[in-house]
């Protein structure tokens, strides 16, 4: 069994910077990339960012430089650094991983997800 925990999200002002962090933990044989979406109030969920476990990353348009994605292999565990936060980065945060798992082979999993509310 595989499960990822997001932390990290919270309410902030327009400006204002979080840091969001992904943990999983379970049978993990191999991670191939993991990765964070949000999904704001009636809109469908999107890709933020993305790293591999070769190190490289891809980030969405609308992140101009804002966000940084990060990886540290010892535990796991994906960062999302996130700064100069707007009111339309407001979302549900989701964490996913592309991975293998001893007993199921390849598979995908998301994390619970966690709010992100940038408001005055």
């Amino acid at each position: 069994q595989v499960q990822l925990v997001e932390s990290g999200g919270g309410l902030v002002q327009p400006g204002g910077s979080l840091r969001l962090s992904c943990a999983a933990s379970g049978s993990i044989f191999s991670i191939l990339s993991m990765a964070w979406y949000r999904q704001a109030p009636g809109k469908q969920r999107e890709l933020v960012a993305k790293i591999t476990s070769r190190g490289s990353t891809n980030y969405a348009e609308f992140v101009k430089g804002r966000f940084t994605i990060s990886r540290d292999h010892a535990k796991n565990t994906v960062y999302l650094q996130m700064s100069s936060l707007k009111p339309e980065d407001t979302a549900v945060y989701y964490c996913n991983a592309d991975l293998i798992t001893i007993s199921h082979g390849r598979d995908d999993h998301w994390g619970q997800g966690t709010q992100v509310t940038v408001s005055s």
